[in-house]
């Protein structure tokens, strides 16, 4: 059975950071206690990020926060992204809330219980009968990951309508008080955002984009890659700087096996959709691939405009890419904690 992307929307909060005004801001909170910091903020400029887009204003991240204030503001903020990313994807879809009969929600950068959409529910118009499927702790690997789940939900239950909503606000985990190297990086990488995308096996009128059965593949003694540390003042970002180097190593394989799993090759793949982790991440993504360098341009341009928004990041990428009119047999592809690589094979006519 086919199923098909109807609709795909982004969104992002209403405060915007000049990487610039980040690096200033930075060498104030960062500079009398980490002496390797001149060093450091040169990756600011190595990053090309021009900017990124966060819950809090830039003000923010120069008082003491703990894990209560986080998480408060988590809750109302990604209530709002969530609610602003899943109503445009419904209207390009041309469904209302109450069209939906399933709901998969994507995030790892706050706790809310019951989950964001029983927060939303209300504003989004969904049916008391609507099942919920929350998924948490995916990471940067949650959107391919997200669009899967949805995929194989639609694929198995004929004639639902399944809304994916992904909802990240990395910037609340921004912590000045650990002095580690991973969290200078992360001040230089990561923003917030949200996307949305409506899927059924309903064929559309228009334009076919057709979502097939996702892949995953995880690397056994990885847990130290990528994660989180948890304590009293909030969520601490583990993010290990061998990743391009292990993408370098491994990930051709992982993309190898995910192919003759969906009985693909390369050969036969006219874009590549790829998580942008970071400009490093993008080029050893485009050296395993054998792709020329700048290929991965829709990654770069969500970079520079967006930053890393962790999990909806690729289908920011996807919603440019095809807008840009492309066609033929697309892959996305995803890595995230675990340390896990997440695919998805879509056919663009």
């Amino acid at each position: 059975m086919s199923v098909f992307l109807h609709g795909l929307s982004t969104a992002l909060p209403s405060h915007t950071l000049p990487q610039g005004e980040v690096r200033k801001r930075a060498a104030i909170i960062f500079g009398r206690k980490y002496p390797q910091l001149s060093h450091l903020t040169k990756t600011f400029a190595k990053a090309k990020i021009d900017q990124r887009h966060s819950v809090v204003p830039l003000e923010w991240f120069s008082s003491s926060h703990g894990w209560k204030d986080r998480n408060a503001i988590f809750m109302v903020e990604a209530k709002k992204m969530f609610i602003d990313a899943a109503q445009k994807a419904l209207s390009h879809a041309g469904w209302s809330g109450s069209d939906v009969d399933i709901v998969v929600t994507v995030s790892s950068t706050g706790i809310a219980t019951p989950t964001l959409e029983a927060q939303a529910f209300t504003e989004m118009g969904f049916r008391n009968d609507i099942m919920r499927v929350p998924l948490f702790g995916l990471g940067c690997a949650g959107g391919v990951s997200g669009l899967s789940v949805a995929q194989s939900l639609a694929a198995s239950k004929l004639h639902s309508k399944v809304l994916l909503v992904i909802v990240e606000t990395c910037s609340l985990a921004f912590r000045a008080d650990r002095m580690q190297k991973a969290d200078i990086i992360a001040s230089i990488l990561f923003g917030d955002g949200a996307a949305a995308a409506c899927i059924s096996a309903t064929t559309p009128s228009a334009r076919e984009i057709i979502l097939e059965i996702g892949y995953q593949k995880i690397w056994p003694d990885t847990l130290g890659i990528m994660g989180w540390d948890v304590d009293e003042t909030g969520l601490g970002v583990v993010f290990d700087r061998s990743i391009p180097s292990f993408v370098s190593d491994h990930f051709a394989n992982a993309m190898d096996d995910a192919l003759t799993a969906f009985g693909l090759s390369h050969e036969v793949i006219d874009r590549y959709v790829c998580h942008p982790g970071g400009t490093k991440v993008v080029e050893a993504i485009e050296d395993v691939l054998h792709l020329s360098r700048g290929s991965l341009k829709a990654e770069r341009d969500v970079l520079r405009e967006a930053g890393n928004m962790s999990a909806p990041t690729v289908l920011f990428v996807m919603d440019m890419v095809l807008r840009q009119g492309v066609s033929g047999q697309m892959l996305a592809c995803a890595l995230g904690p675990g340390f896990t690589a997440s695919f998805l094979p879509f056919h663009v006519t």
